[in-house]
Parts: C-alpha cells; structure tokens; sequence
C-alpha cells in the first residue's frame, strides 16, 4: 500500500476529536479530554479517513511532549508511526522548542523500541504513574504496566 506522507494537518477546532484512535494510545477518555484541549491535534488522513493522530502539548518554554501517538490498527507496520515521530520531531523545532519528550508504559515493547530507534533516549521513570493515575489495571504485552518510561530528543 502507497501512502501519501504529506497528508498530515492540523485538526480544526470545529472537527471532532479523534477519541477512537487516541483510544489506542491511553485508556481513557476522561485522562485524554486532560491534556487535548490545551494541545494542538495533529491528523494522518488516507483516503479522506484519520487513520494516524499525535498531539503535541507544550511543557515549558524549551520543551513540547507528545502526548498521544496512535494509527489505527489496519495500517500499524507501514511506517506511518515513525513519520508521525519524525514530522513532530521537525514540527517542535520549527516552534523553536529544544527538547522533545514522550513517555509510554513499562510494557510497551515496541513503543520503547520505536521511541528509540528514531532519537529519543530514556530518561527517566514516573513510579507507579499507571496504578496511580487509571481506574484499572493495564496490561500490556502480558507485563502489568506501572511505570511510565519517559523519553526525550534533543532538537
């Protein structure tokens, strides 16, 4: 399958959330609605359908998170997660920002491997941020995820 890589945009405000896709990424709508309205939406369109979706969400004055990173099932090992990484990576330095970061669950495997293999590098752990911060327990890869792994590039 052929993927047109320029068809990333900034949501509109009047468009809906994506909570489908952001479902992918984090658990809950309620922990989503607590960081996506001060981010900024960004939307991977195929075929007239969102089939990617990162938010970026400014931290201080040198550093922007990712706080969600999700592409829809069907289209996962396309290559379409790490062009998300690279267009944010390009994004928060054209905003003049110094520091990326990104966090994921001690679980995620290919997460952690992906973070890695384009630049982010690990440091540091948010203890017990999953058992603290969600109603439920989550699992991921058959590992109960506890620990937030937090990542960062410097831009």
């Amino acid at each position: 399958m052929t993927l047109n890589y320029t068809q990333t945009r900034l949501l509109e405000k009047e468009e809906q959330i994506p909570y489908e896709l952001l479902l992918l990424a984090d658990e809950t709508i309620e922990i989503i609605d607590s960081y996506v309205k001060g981010g900024e939406i960004y939307v991977f369109e195929h075929n007239s359908q969102i089939i990617g979706v990162y938010i970026l969400y400014i931290l201080d004055a040198k550093a922007i998170e990712i706080k969600n990173i999700a592409v829809h099932k069907d289209y996962q090992g396309l290559g379409i997660g790490t062009h998300l990484l690279n267009e944010a990576t390009q994004r928060a330095k054209e905003k003049g920002f110094k520091t990326l970061v990104i966090g994921t669950a001690n679980g995620a495997i290919k997460q952690l491997y992906l973070y890695q293999k384009v630049g982010f590098e690990i440091t540091g752990i948010r203890k017990n941020f999953f058992v603290d911060n969600y109603p439920a327990p989550i699992y991921e890869n058959g590992i109960l995820c506890k620990h937030m792994i937090m990542l960062e590039k410097q831009l």
